[in-house]
């Protein structure tokens, strides 16, 4: 090795041991800080007491038996509501047109005109509106249906 290299190698060892004697030298002095203080809290806490289990419900009862089905006693055949005459009870809103009379003074049509509805038209002339129809099988949906202009018979011994 040359001359300069060792110097310098001592140079470097000394240094190196040099530290770490100061470190020791100076571990040794210092005080590790004192732990720090632990506050340690008791909640005492009541202990639970079990609910007892109710008791299994009893089963329920089961359902009466329902009394057994009787039908109905027959109904008496109804009279049938008697067909007849129209009779004019005069003009009432929905049915304000003026009716024809046949040469005895008889109903015998009428010309539906502006705000008609059939079901007035039967109430004005007494009638069901369901004889109304039958006497007037051209008139379609149940009388929903009557136009300005359409000539309705009142006379209950005719079909139009």
């Amino acid at each position: 090795m040359k001359p300069f290299a060792c110097r310098r190698a001592r140079t470097l060892i000394g240094t190196a041991i040099g530290a770490m004697l100061v470190t020791v030298c100076l571990s040794a002095c210092v005080q590790e800080p004192p732990a720090p203080a632990v506050t340690i809290v008791v909640t005492e806490t009541a202990t639970p007491t079990p609910t007892p289990t109710p008791p299994p419900a009893a089963a329920p009862a089961p359902p009466p038996e329902p009394a057994p089905l009787v039908p109905n006693a027959p109904a008496a055949p109804k009279e049938p509501i008697p067909e007849g005459p129209a009779d004019d009870t005069g003009a009432i809103p929905g049915a304000t047109g003026a009716p024809t009379r046949d040469a005895d003074g008889n109903l015998s049509t009428y010309t539906v005109v502006s705000g008609d509805a059939f079901f007035e038209i039967a109430q004005r002339f007494d009638l069901p509106q369901q004889q109304l129809l039958r006497m007037n099988p051209s008139i379609p949906g149940l009388g929903l249906e009557i136009y300005i202009g359409d000539v309705i018979n009142l006379d209950w011994t005719k079909t139009k």
